[in-house]
C-alpha cells in the first residue's frame, strides 16, 4: 500500500480548520493554495496554511486517523495543533525541504 498523510490547514487569522487526508502531501498541499476547486471549503476560507501532519506507512492508517480528528471537537484539534506547532506557523516550507 502507500503511505498516507493527514494534515490540517488553517488560514492566516487561524479562525477555520480543515482537515484532509492524502497519499501525496506536497502536491494536495500546492492544489490548496492553488486553489485548484474555486468553490471548495478551503478555497472559500482561504485555507492554505499547513499548521499540523502526521505521516503514516499505509495510506489506510491515515483515512482511519483522519475519521478520528474529524469526529473530534474544535479544541481537540487546536490541542493536536499546538501540541506540536504553538506559535502556528506555516509548516509548508519545512515539509518541502523534507519531501521536496
Amino acid at each position: 500500500m502507500k503511505p498516507g498523510f493527514i494534515y490540517i490547514l488553517t488560514n492566516k487569522n487561524n479562525t477555520t480548520l480543515y482537515t484532509g487526508v492524502t497519499a501525496n502531501l506536497l502536491q494536495r498541499i500546492k492544489q490548496h493554495q492553488d486553489k485548484m476547486n474555486k468553490k471548495s471549503f478551503t478555497a472559500r476560507y482561504n485555507l492554505n496554511k499547513l499548521v499540523y501532519l502526521e505521516a503514516f506507512q499505509m495510506i489506510g492508517d491515515a483515512i482511519a486517523r483522519e475519521k478520528q480528528i474529524k469526529a473530534g471537537s474544535r479544541a481537540k484539534k487546536i490541542a493536536l495543533v499546538e501540541s506540536i506547532n504553538p506559535e502556528w506557523d506555516d509548516l509548508t516550507e519545512k515539509v518541502t525541504d523534507c519531501f521536496g
